[in-house]
């Protein structure tokens, strides 16, 4: 859509920043939150509750314009549920939450109560992840999300440990993805992302994207099965094309498999049709603040 839409458009201009001025203005975490003004916590397709009073469950909001003018519209059904924030504090306290938000150890979701936890450093190995608690690892041996890797030891590329657990009432996971962002030495932006865990005996293709993983879907009752995906994935992951002269970051997605967005629910409950050109299902996420690498 726009260029400078997206947080990862920012992430990247951040670099680009951070050569000319020596600092990066765009270093931020990532949360997620709502933009609903009914003072309810429905941040989920199933209990959705619309964004304001005016949109709060009936047959008709699904095709009611939310917004209109000369310019178009934006339908009902083109709106998303909400989303939450996990935040990684040493104590369930005030104190405690705000020093990680601060140091921007947090994490969003589009609404599932997934678990994920990212890890940078240098030294992560296969047998760091086999544990029950690999977050004693990823202290010990590097830096947990929203943190900062510098000074690369000579021939060595970054290690990430990353892992995730569903929603414990949710849908299974897909797959766990590495996005990086970098900067060239002709000053250019680059960003490529990479499939690093999936469920199943899927097969990355030629192109290195790992196959859909299906859809159990019931668009008649708004429902489907954990019957594909995988209750949880982790992986220790290096990158391939690390450049230790090129500054760059490193965020983790975590997606689901397809289940139904709320206008499903909608249609089942009012038995009303699907709006035409609305899609029947959706893979919800969770997505990390970033790991930034600095060259010396």
């Amino acid at each position: 859509m726009l260029q400078y839409e997206y947080t990862r458009e920012a992430l990247k201009n951040g670099l680009v920043l951070e050569e000319k001025f020596g600092t990066n203005p765009y270093k931020f975490g990532l949360q997620g939150a709502t933009d609903s003004h009914t003072s309810l916590t429905t941040s989920e397709e199933n209990n959705f509750f619309g964004k304001h009073t005016g949109y709060e469950p009936s047959p008709e909001r699904m095709t009611h314009p939310f917004m209109k003018n000369e310019n178009g519209e934006i339908v009902g059904w083109s709106q998303l549920a909400a989303g939450i924030t996990g935040v990684w504090a040493k104590d369930n306290t005030r104190e405690s939450i705000w020093d990680a938000m601060h140091r921007k150890e947090v994490y969003a979701t589009t609404g599932p109560r997934m678990m994920v936890r990212f890890f940078g450093g240098w030294e992560y190995t296969e047998e760091d992840i086999q544990s029950r608690e690999p977050a004693f690892a990823g202290y010990a041996k590097g830096v947990p999300m929203g943190g900062d890797l510098v000074n690369a030891p000579s021939g060595k590329s970054p290690s990430f440990m990353v892992y995730a657990i569903r929603d414990a009432i949710g849908a299974n996971l897909d797959r766990i993805q590495i996005i990086k962002g970098w900067l060239d030495a002709d000053g250019k932006t680059h960003e490529k992302v990479y499939d690093v865990a999936w469920s199943g005996d899927r097969k990355p293709g030629k192109d290195g994207k790992v196959p859909a993983v299906g859809n159990t879907v019931d668009i008649v009752t708004a429902s489907w099965t954990n019957t594909i995906g995988a209750s949880e994935l982790a992986t220790v992951w290096i990158d391939p094309d690390f450049d230790p002269s090129e500054r760059a970051f490193y965020y983790v997605r975590v997606m689901e498999i397809p289940t139904p967005p709320w206008y499903l629910y909608d249609a089942f409950r009012f038995g009303k049709e699907i709006p035409e050109g609305a899609p029947t299902s959706q893979q919800e996420r969770a997505y990390t603040s970033p790991i930034w690498y600095t060259p010396s």
